[in-house]
């Protein structure tokens, strides 16, 4: 073993002297000597003057005259040495070791995805990464290493589903075990520009801003300078943080820093890791406050007031929730109201405006392409100025939270005009789940074409190739919810669907991987969604189908559930104003589902389907008291046979015993009838309601002998 030693020092030293003669290299300096070393992505491929706009150029500037950074990059190098270009037979490999660094960022993997690679020589990876960086210790025995998970690819790569994507995934998860095999530190390369397909022309290599950022990522790593101690954007004086439950606290600091938390009267301290982040959990408490925070460190210190302990709700989703109180009907009585509600607190999530028929100038298209399309924001306690621009929905759901429960409640509104669906799901689910609504977005059929006209006409002077918008998929999850990472949500209560209601289908696969990636992201599978069904108007003849797939939904997810707003609704406005009653029964449903109250949580929803003496049995949950709104005839209900010819059904109101109220359905028209549905019209003029006034869904169903 020790000759074996001996002649790969050997070997070693062969190729540094062969190196140094081939690349000039000179007697050690006392600059520090940094090596970058990777594929293309380092080689700067694709980048017009890469001398000095890769990312080891640009990194080199950063960091100063103090340190000698040299781009050891090769197009096409694999990690892998059984792999199709082995780095460790290339010219670059030499090289590097001739350069005998001080410090090395190695960078590779990306060519390992090629099905020449990782299917059949992956389980090598780990070993050739530390085969790799033992030759640099063994010309520097004192080198520091760092090692970077990868950069992405994205989805118009052409070979991104049929295999890169999963050995892209599998590798990366590889590389804390790299890291921990090596004693390296580990750098990531792909959060920071996962976000931003835009950098990438052909889905693979960076241009000079992406590799800018690569540049500053790898900085921080280097120095540990991330700008000083910070909490969460979220923590801002007047937070309000979730009662009842450990109280979590995160925010960043220069790496290895110790951080000083004080909170209640407790202290905890903690380090600061590797990229700066730091985490502390402080015992549950009752709702309550005012209390002050403070978090010290050598870089800094941050104090933040009037802290409150109680409920935190989210609202999110299109037009109808951002619709703020001065708008609604009952703007005037509601605002002047608001200066009492002293539990209830919001925080308002602006942005640089609502996407509307508009051509947007260069500096506000430059700005959405950076993700600066949501304000800094800050919490306030409510006052009549304050609730007067907040969500209506929201406030209202707040206002009766906070009365019911008798405590602090924080309401978040970060909802966005014509959103769709899938600019609220974040990218990797979207890549894992269906990459193909990723393509060409703006020309892409899975998405509604009134938000990709409306995205076209907005960005008419785009100069980009790949130009951003709040209305492309995963834009909105990151940009809108990035800032609320950390957050301990009480729940979620989403108003959208008017920008994918001419996709019904499509929405019905989406709605879920709404759910799973927001539930992922704030780490609670219980996460409530409260959503709100769309109302009714009367030119979207694909609304009632929508309505009702909105209603299967509800029915079939976990803590999943829906409110109806259909009777409220405007039929010549896609924003009607009756708001007040929509935040009450959203507030309703929490106060059952989610607080324990003994409340009817909604409206009858459909349950069962049977024949009759020539009629159909509907039942219904949530059905004590059936009856027509405002004590009418109940309409609305319509019933057909088996050649789906449909007419107006007689409706009576049968006993339905320990199940409750159940209807019974004829038609002289209908012999034998099997087909019912109800509120199957844009606007409804359907009117069932139960005991307590509230309205039923729109539905269809089939009888089945």
């Amino acid at each position: 073993m020790k000759h074996l030693r001996c002649l790969i020092c050997c070997l070693l030293s062969a190729c540094w002297l062969s190196a140094a003669a081939c690349y000039g290299a000179t007697p050690r300096q006392k600059t520090v000597r940094v090596a970058c070393v990777g594929n293309s992505v380092t080689y700067g491929y694709g980048i017009p003057g890469r001398d000095s706009l890769s990312y080891p150029a640009q990194l080199g500037r950063l960091l100063g005259p103090q340190f000698e950074v040299r781009n050891f990059g090769h197009s096409g190098a694999t990690l892998l040495r059984r792999g199709h270009r082995p780095y460790m037979q290339v010219e670059e490999f030499r090289a590097a070791l001739a350069f005998r660094p001080d410090w090395i960022i190695v960078h590779l993997g990306l060519n390992d995805t090629d099905p020449r690679n990782w299917p059949q020589y992956g389980d090598d990876f780990v070993r050739d990464y530390c085969a790799l960086i033992d030759s640099f210790r063994a010309v520097n025995p004192a080198v520091r290493v760092w090692v970077c998970r990868l950069t992405p690819i994205f989805h118009g790569h052409r070979r991104f589903a049929s295999g890169t994507r999963d050995w892209h995934a599998e590798i990366q998860a590889r590389m804390p075990q790299v890291a921990a095999a090596t004693g390296a530190q580990l750098i990531d390369l792909y959060t920071p520009l996962h976000c931003r397909p835009d950098l990438f022309p052909d889905y693979l290599h960076p241009n000079a801003a992406g590799a800018a950022i690569l540049a500053e990522t790898v900085r921080r790593a280097l120095t540990g300078d991330y700008g000083g101690l910070q909490l969460a954007p979220w923590l801002t004086d007047g937070a309000v943080l979730r009662r009842n439950r450990p109280v979590r606290i995160v925010g960043t600091a220069n790496a290895g820093e110790s951080v000083q938390v004080r909170f209640r009267g407790e202290q905890q301290r903690v380090r600061a890791a590797d990229d700066g982040h730091w985490q502390v959990t402080f015992a549950a408490g009752a709702a309550g406050g005012p209390y002050e925070l403070c978090a010290e460190a050598p870089s800094g210190k941050v104090t933040v007031r009037n802290l409150w302990l109680g409920e935190v709700w989210l609202c999110s989703g299109q037009s109808n929730m951002e619709l703020p109180l001065r708008e609604a009907r009952t703007a005037a009585e509601d605002v002047r109201a608001a200066d009492t509600l002293r539990r209830l607190h919001l925080y308002q999530m602006t942005t640089l405006g609502i996407p509307y028929a508009e051509v947007w100038d260069s500096l506000r298209m430059d700005s959405i392409d950076r993700l600066l399309y949501f304000r800094p924001a800050h919490w306030e306690s409510c006052s009549s100025a304050a609730a007067a621009r907040f969500s209506a929905i929201g406030y209202h759901f707040g206002r009766i939270l906070s009365d019911s429960l008798q405590c602090p409640v924080g309401i978040i509104c970060n909802a966005v005009g014509g959103a769709t669906t899938e600019s609220w799901i974040d990218r990797t689910t979207l890549e894992t789940e269906y990459p193909p609504i990723l393509q060409n977005w703006m020309e892409n059929d899975h998405i509604m074409a009134w938000a990709r006209e409306r995205a076209r006409y907005n960005l008419q002077r785009s100069t980009s190739a790949a130009p951003r918008h709040p209305y492309e998929p995963c834009y909105l999850f990151e940009t809108g919810m990035a800032p609320l990472a950390g957050l301990d949500l009480s729940g979620v209560l989403w108003y959208q669907g008017e920008s994918n209601a001419d996709r019904p289908e499509m929405h019905e696969r989406l709605f879920p991987w709404l759910e799973q990636s927001w539930r992922t992201f704030f780490g609670r599978e219980d996460l409530p969604f409260y959503f709100v069904q769309l109302s009714g108007l009367s030119t979207r003849p694909a609304w009632p189908r929508f309505r009702d797939g909105q209603r299967r939904l509800a029915d079939y997810l976990p803590h999943t559930f829906m409110v109806v707003s259909s009777d409220v609704g405007d039929s010549l406005n896609v924003h009607p104003a009756a708001k007040r009653e929509v935040g009450e029964r959203l507030a309703r449903a929490a106060l059952c589902h989610t607080y324990g109250r003994r409340l009817t949580p909604c409206g009858p929803l459909f349950r069962t389907l049977e024949r009759r003496d020539g009629a159909l049995c509907v039942r219904f949950r949530y059905a004590e008291g059936l009856h027509g709104a405002q004590g009418g005839p109940i309409r609305g209900f319509e019933i057909a046979g088996a050649d789906g010819r449909y007419f107006p059904a007689d409706v009576r109101v049968m006993a339905g015993g320990a199940a409750g109220d159940a209807l019974l359905l004829s038609s002289p028209q209908v012999p034998v009838p099997c087909l019912v549905r109800y509120a199957w019209e844009p606007f409804p003029h359907a009117n069932l309601v139960n005991a307590d006034d509230l309205p039923a869904s729109t539905f269809r169903a089939a009888l089945t002998e």
